[in-house]
């Protein structure tokens, strides 16, 4: 068993493992391969593979979160190791990795994410549960219907807005966004790489909602094959409450599924009621669930 660090090829093989691991999880090969040759800026990322007999056993990234407030503050993503590998090391030889990355930043406080049955791997390792995170899916086949927007409300594909209209109301709607800190600090650049220029958004599919010329509401679609994620459905707060998500939601939804989309994911804090409420009216089903769990860095 080798750790080292994840170079551009290694993505079809971390690919697959994820398909395994995280079947709810989309992302492609040619977006995982781009993450890994040009890592988002100003968050110190970097990813590690577990390697048997050249082959892609295991899998983590590491940064410091550049998107929030609060102070030295870092991620661990993604830890996972394929089923006929576990129990021999490697999930701890990444997590010490991946820590030993983070600890010469200044970052002092971690946060990774559990699936239940890897929580006591987690509590062994001093990473405390804190957030359920809901993870759904979706059948698109057939098609759900197009909605009828209300007088005054416009549905347009992302693709014919200025992207700085788009990132406005994407900060503006995840201000209060439940999570174990604020996510009040995203640079235009970081979702210039996380989004607007991530090679699997679909900006055909994914919908603004306009009201009165002002972006009020979005959803967004990043796409891999015939299937797709539900990256990130808000509305600012000043246009809460009139079913303007849900909107938004069902239009992507529509034209993703008439581009040949057939199966949608998605994930959800425990505590965001509202879009749980959404997505169960829309007809998800549950399919997973993860943890949040969080572990001083001394």
């Amino acid at each position: 068993m080798r750790i080292r660090v994840a170079h551009p090829d290694d993505a079809p093989g971390v690919v697959a493992l994820r398909a395994i691991v995280y079947p709810y999880q989309v992302r492609g090969v040619e977006s995982t391969r781009k993450m890994i040759a040009e890592p988002i800026p100003g968050r110190d990322w970097v990813a590690f593979v577990a390697e048997v007999d050249a082959q892609v056993v295991g899998w983590v990234t590491a940064q410091r979160n550049a998107s929030t407030s609060t102070a030295n503050f870092g991620d661990i993503n993604l830890l996972h190791v394929h089923p006929e590998h576990r129990r021999r090391g490697i999930g701890t030889a990444l997590l010490t990795t991946a820590t030993g990355h983070l600890a010469p930043l200044g970052v002092n406080r971690l946060r990774a994410f559990a699936q239940p049955d890897a929580l006591p791997f987690a509590r062994r390792h001093g990473y405390e549960p804190s957030r359920e995170l809901r993870f759904s899916a979706l059948d698109l086949d057939p098609a759900p219907a197009l909605p009828d927007p209300p007088p005054g409300v416009r549905l347009l594909p992302i693709g014919d807005l200025d992207p700085q209209r788009l990132y406005a109301a994407d900060v503006a709607a995840a201000l209060d966004e439940p999570g174990d800190v604020p996510v009040d600090s995203i640079s235009y650049e970081s979702w210039q790489y996380d989004v607007w220029n991530n090679l699997g958004l679909d900006k055909e599919a994914s919908t603004a909602v306009e009201v009165d010329g002002e972006v009020a509401a979005f959803s967004l679609v990043k796409r891999d094959g015939d299937r797709m994620w539900s990256d990130f459905t808000g509305t600012i707060p000043a246009y809460r409450g009139r079913g303007l998500a849900r909107l938004a939601k069902m239009a992507a939804l529509h034209q993703a599924a008439t581009n040949g989309v057939r199966a949608a994911y998605t994930s959800n804090d425990e505590a965001n009621k509202p879009m749980l409420a959404i997505n169960k009216r829309l007809g998800y089903r549950p399919v997973a669930a993860e943890w949040s769990c969080l572990a001083n860095l001394t």
